[in-house]
Order: structure tokens, then C-alpha cells, then sequence
């Protein structure tokens, strides 16, 4: 028989706060069980089991909105279902390395500001500013 639990314990055995479990609920992740006469919910052990997916999903980077999408994969589980889940990550791992390039671009621009604040002279001006302050095309414009 599977362990029952309260809001408060379904929270701690997850890690997470019980306004995290309200907030999934509320947005439709985490089905809300019903109140008994007495007033205190009761989650079983699937309801723990799918707030641990929800948290391990958005950890590995999925938004709340590509979670939903996989509970529901995961419901279905089927051999297309692993072949769109499959598709997402594959997606979700693009996305990454799109961020991390972007990042080492990044990086190499402050290692380029730092290394010229270092080889300037005692009355020059900060080149970290002035770089920032030079004129040049934005990737937003």
C-alpha cells in the first residue's frame, strides 16, 4: 500500500515548498486531489512521483509550459510518444548549446575588457567604459 500524504509532507519528501505545489496545481501540473469531510488532501505516491518529474524537468531546462507537454507524453507512452519526447530534448539541447556559445562569445569580450584594463597607463582613461560607450551595432536594433 502506497504512503499517504499531507501537502506539508508531499512537499518535503520532494524538496520543494508547498506554495510550489499550489502554484503547480494551479497552473494544472499537479492534479489536485479532492477535500474529505475533514479538510486535508491527501497525496499518494503518483502525486509525489510527478511533482519529482515536473522539478527534474525544469532542472534539465524544459519551461512549465514543455513540462505540461511531457506529462502528458507521459501519460500516453507510446512508441511516438518517446519519439516526440525525443524530439524535445533534441530541441531543448540545441537551445543549450545556442546559450553556451553565446556565453563563450561573451566571456571572451570580458576577457578581452579586463586584460585592456590591465595594460593601461596610470592617466588613461577606464577602457572597460569606454569600450562600453563606443558606438556600435546592437543585436537588437
Amino acid at each position: 500500500m502506497s504512503e499517504i500524504r499531507t501537502i506539508g509532507k508531499l512537499a518535503r519528501d520532494a524538496g520543494v515548498h508547498v506554495e510550489t505545489v499550489r502554484y503547480y496545481e494551479r497552473r494544472g501540473l499537479l492534479q489536485r486531489p479532492s477535500t474529505p469531510l475533514r479538510g486535508v488532501r491527501h497525496y499518494d505516491e503518483h502525486k509525489l512521483s510527478t511533482l519529482r518529474f515536473i522539478k527534474r524537468a525544469q532542472s534539465v531546462g524544459f519551461s512549465l509550459e514543455e513540462v505540461r507537454e511531457l506529462l502528458d507524453l507521459r501519460e500516453s507512452s507510446t512508441p511516438e510518444s518517446c519519439v516526440r519526447v525525443r524530439a524535445k530534448a533534441e530541441h531543448k539541447l540545441h537551445e543549450v548549446e545556442a546559450k553556451l556559445q553565446e556565453l563563450d562569445a561573451l566571456r571572451r569580450m570580458l576577457v578581452d575588457f579586463v586584460d585592456a584594463c590591465g595594460a593601461r597607463g596610470a592617466n588613461d582613461l577606464c577602457p572597460i567604459l569606454e569600450e562600453l560607450a563606443a558606438p556600435r551595432g546592437c543585436a537588437n536594433d
